[in-house]
């Protein structure tokens, strides 16, 4: 097994900060440090270059992290190996896993819950970012399996499909526009409120759009969030209209505070696909969550 100032110098050289990897692990900064500089002292040469606020691996540190994720992958063969020659084998297994938005907050939550509690003996941590920037974090190796809206052609990730969902047009509880039924074009003199660039959402818009002779840049775009909660907030005290993903207003669709617009000719569906640095699809324990939560969905579909 690795030893615990292994795993630390693997996260801190995952995130290239002392300070996410305490938060990460759940320790304090100062913790991280120590364990670093063990290291430095075992190894006898600097692993990370400080420069001011930020850090950076040296030649050593870079020849240490690779050789790490090496000896990573092995530890979880073995385990696989050694749990089915003796089922009383249980070893604590972390996983790390990203997702981006609208999947982090709707639609893993029961998932993770009912995972965990059959596998007691596994912990997971759960990075939240849009779907450009986990797609960034498995490239990167700061997580093991991410789960992103659409797909975006890298050719050395694979895909595995996971559920369907809609982007809706919303808007405020007495707003004029939830009486309408909309065409794309009128889309072109309304006030919007919509996702950040990199937002899976709002690529689904943007396609959309295309489909239909229009340009996101051509339309009255009053504000940019980032975040599903922070777009449901704004537009609940606002005369704009938003667009969200379906799994992400159903409350408030049903209770009435958010009323969806019809656009007739604007269809908008997206995919939520697993994604896998090629060559890793079969590495456990992340091939088990994945089939865990495709047949999570699958029950209830």
């Amino acid at each position: 097994m690795l030893s615990q100032a292994h795993e630390v110098f693997l996260e801190v050289a995952k995130q290239l900060s002392f300070t996410k990897a305490g938060q990460a692990l759940f320790v304090s900064q100062s913790a991280v440090s120590k364990q670093v500089k063990a290291l430095e002292e075992h190894y006898r040469t600097g692993l990370f270059e400080r420069l001011g606020s930020s850090i950076l691996l040296t030649p050593a540190g870079q020849r240490l992290y690779q050789k790490l994720l090496q000896a990573k992958q092995l530890q979880h063969e073995l385990h696989q190996e050694m749990s089915a020659l003796s089922p009383d084998f249980a070893p604590a297994l972390h996983l790390s896993i990203g997702a981006s938005t609208t999947i982090s907050l709707y639609v893993l939550p029961p998932v993770v819950s009912a995972y965990l509690q059959r596998h007691p003996n596994r912990q997971l941590s759960l990075k939240n970012r849009n779907s450009d920037n986990i797609l960034r974090a498995l490239l990167a190796h700061e997580i093991e399996l991410g789960i992103v809206e659409g797909i975006h052609k890298v050719s050395h990730v694979t895909y595995t499909p996971l559920l369907a969902d809609d982007v809706v047009a919303v808007c405020a509880a007495g707003n004029p526009l939830g009486s309408r039924t909309l065409e794309a074009r009128d889309l072109l003199s309304i006030p919007l409120a919509l996702r950040e660039d990199g937002s899976g959402t709002l690529a689904v818009l943007e396609e959309a759009l295309r489909h239909r002779g229009l340009k996101l840049a051509a339309l009255p775009v009053r504000v940019r969030l980032g975040g599903t909660e922070a777009l449901k907030n704004f537009v609940r005290v606002d005369s704009s209209l938003a667009f969200l993903p379906r799994q992400a207003v159903v409350k408030e669709l049903a209770s009435g505070e958010l009323m969806e617009v019809k656009i007739k000719d604007l269809p908008m569906r997206r995919h939520f696909n697993f994604i896998q640095r090629k060559g890793t699809e079969n590495n456990e324990p992340y091939r088990d969550f994945l089939l865990f939560t495709k047949h999570y969905y699958a029950d209830r579909a």
